[in-house]
C-alpha cells in the first residue's frame, strides 16, 4: 500500500514576507505620493536620531547626545536646515559627522524624489504613477487633472533622466566647489586630509543649503576673502534654483531648447531678491559697528551680498546676526519666508509662489482677466495652490512663534527670527538656538524644520491631486473683500 504524500504550499499561492513587503510599499508609492514622501523623510530623520544617540557619535564622551538634541540635529540635518543646539564643529565624533554629512546628502535630493528612488528601487520599475510621484518634486501641478506645459520642468518620458541628472548634477557640483574650497583651507593652514575632509563637508553644506561648518570660528574667518564667500555663494546659489532649473538650464546649453515659464520666474525673482536683499541690509547695516560698520568699507558690499544670498536658505554669517539692527532682521525675515526656487534644496514658500502672487495682483490691478508671464498664461488654479502654500506657512510660522515664545520670555523678534528660519530651512540665527535653549522649544522648533522641509511639497501635491471633477455648479455670490 502506498502512502501519497501531501504536496507543499505552491509559491506563488503563498507569498514571502518580502514580496507582501514589496507589494504594500508599491501600493503605498503609487496611491498616495506625498504620504509615502512623509513615511519615508520621517523614517530617515528616525533613524538618523537613533544613529546620533550612540556613544561612538559623540566626540570624547561616554554617553550618548541627549534626545532633544540628537532629534534638533537630526531633523536639522535631513531638512537642510543648519540651526544646531551644540557646536558641530567640536561635539560630534568622526562617526557622528559622517552620520550628519550623509542625512545633509539625502536631505538636499528632495521628498518626492527620494521617495521615487526608494520606491523604484523596491518596486524595481517605474510605471506611469510612479513617474508622476518623481515627476511631483519638479512641479505638483502635473498630477492636476487639467492640462500642464511640459516645458516648465520634465517631460514624464524624461523622469529616468531626471533622476539621474539629480544625482550626478549634485555630485559633480559637491566635488567642484571642494576643489575650490581646498586649496584656500590649505593656505589657511589645515592639513591635507582636513582640508579635504572639512573642505567636502562644508561643500556639501552650501550646495544643500544647510550651513552647517565643520570649523572652529565658522565663515566669520573667510569675511573678507571674495573667493572663498563667492564660491559659497555660488554653490547656495545653484542649490537654491532647483534641479528642474538645472535641468531646464542644461536642456538650452546642449539644443538651445527654449527656457519655460518655472525657469525663468525662478531665476528672475532670484535675482530681484538678491538685489533686493543687498541693497537693504547693505543700506540698514552701514553704520552698525557691531556688524558691517565695523568692517572695512571696501568689505561691507561683500558682507551685505554674501548676507542676502545666504538669507534665502543658505545660513552660513560672516557677522554676529543676533546683533543686526531690528529693521534689518525684518528684512531677512521676509527674505528666508521666500526662500529658494521649487524643488530645491532650499526651503520656504519659494520664489514662484511669490511671483504668482505678484502676477495676480499685478492682474487685478490692470483689470485683466489672466495672469500672464512671459509670453504665457498661467492658469488660476496655480495661484489656489500658491495662496494655500503662503496660508500654510504663515500658519506654522505664527503657530510656533507663539509656542517658543511662551517656553522661552525671549523678545519677539529674535524668536520670530529664527523660527522662520526653522521653517524655511534657512539656518541663521540670533542666538536663540543653542544648547541653553528648552527642550520642549528644542522640539518645537524641530516640528518647525519638519514641516517647512516636507508640508508645504506634500500640500501642493496633495491638493493638486485633490481636484476633482463635479457636474454642477453651484449660484455665484461674491463677499466683500477688503
Amino acid at each position: 500500500m502506498s502512502t501519497a504524500t501531501r504536496p507543499g504550499p505552491r509559491r506563488d499561492q503563498s507569498p514571502s514576507a518580502l514580496r507582501r513587503a514589496r507589494s504594500a510599499v508599491v501600493a503605498l508609492t503609487t496611491s498616495s505620493p506625498a504620504r509615502f514622501a512623509i513615511l519615508v523623510f520621517t523614517a530617515l530623520i528616525l533613524i538618523t536620531t537613533l544613529l546620533l544617540t550612540l556613544p561612538i557619535a559623540r566626540a570624547g564622551e561616554r554617553s550618548g547626545t541627549p534626545l532633544a538634541d540628537a532629534v534638533f540635529t537630526a531633523v536639522s540635518a535631513i531638512c537642510v536646515t543648519g540651526l544646531s543646539t551644540v557646536d558641530m564643529a567640536s561635539y560630534w565624533s568622526p562617526f557622528g559627522n559622517v552620520v550628519i554629512v550623509v542625512a545633509m546628502q539625502v536631505g538636499g535630493i528632495g521628498v518626492l524624489t527620494m521617495a521615487s528612488i526608494l520606491g523604484l528601487i523596491v518596486a524595481r520599475r517605474m510605471g506611469l504613477r510612479a513617474k508622476l510621484l518623481a515627476a511631483s518634486d519638479t512641479n505638483p501641478s502635473r498630477v492636476h487633472a487639467g492640462p500642464v506645459s511640459e516645458s516648465q520642468a520634465v517631460r514624464l518620458g524624461e523622469i529616468g533622466t531626471l533622476l539621474a541628472t539629480v544625482a550626478m548634477s549634485a555630485i559633480i557640483i559637491e566635488l567642484v566647489i571642494t576643489a575650490l574650497i581646498v586649496p584656500r583651507l590649505l593656505l589657511e593652514g589645515f592639513d591635507p586630509w582636513s582640508a579635504v575632509w572639512q573642505g567636502f563637508y562644508l561643500a556639501l553644506s552650501a550646495f544643500t543649503n544647510t550651513g552647517f561648518v565643520p570649523f572652529d570660528g565658522g565663515i566669520a574667518r573667510f569675511e573678507s576673502d571674495p573667493w572663498m564667500l563667492g564660491v559659497l555663494s555660488i554653490a547656495v546659489f545653484l542649490g537654491a534654483i532647483g534641479f528642474p532649473v538645472i535641468f531646464a538650464l542644461a536642456r538650452w546649453v546642449k539644443r538651445r531648447q527654449r527656457l519655460g515659464v518655472h525657469a525663468q520666474l525662478t531665476l528672475a525673482t532670484t535675482g530681484i531678491l538678491l538685489a533686493i536683499g543687498w541693497v537693504a541690509i547693505g543700506a540698514l547695516e552701514w553704520s552698525n559697528q557691531a556688524t558691517l560698520g565695523g568692517q572695512e568699507p571696501l568689505n561691507r558690499p561683500l558682507t551685505a551680498f554674501f548676507t542676502s544670498m545666504m538669507s534665502r536658505s543658505g545660513g552660513l554669517s560672516t557677522v554676529d546676526i543676533g546683533e543686526m539692527n531690528g529693521s534689518t532682521l525684518m528684512v531677512l525675515d521676509m527674505l528666508m519666508f521666500v526662500g529658494g526656487g521649487s524643488a530645491s534644496t532650499a526651503g520656504g514658500i519659494k520664489v514662484t509662489t511669490l511671483a504668482v502672487l505678484f502676477l495676480a495682483a499685478y492682474a487685478e490691478a490692470r483689470g485683466v482677466p489672466d495672469m500672464e508671464a512671459f509670453g504665457r498664461r498661467v492658469p488660476v488654479d496655480v495661484l489656489r495652490l500658491a495662496v494655500s502654500i503662503v496660508l500654510w506657512g504663515a500658519t506654522i510660522v505664527a503657530t510656533a512663534t507663539i509656542i517658543v515664545l511662551h517656553i522661552t520670555k525671549e523678545p519677539l523678534d529674535r524668536v520670530l527670527f529664527d523660527v522662520i528660519s526653522a521653517f524655511a530651512t534657512c539656518g541663521l540665527s540670533t542666538g536663540l538656538t543653542g544648547p541653553d535653549l528648552e527642550e520642549p522649544a528644542k522640539y518645537v522648533l524641530a516640528a518647525t524644520m519638519w514641516a517647512g522641509r516636507v508640508g508645504t511639497v506634500t500640500l501642493a501635491a496633495a491638493l493638486a491631486a485633490s481636484e476633482r471633477r463635479q457636474l454642477f455648479r453651484r449660484p455665484e455670490e461674491r463677499p466683500i473683500v477688503g
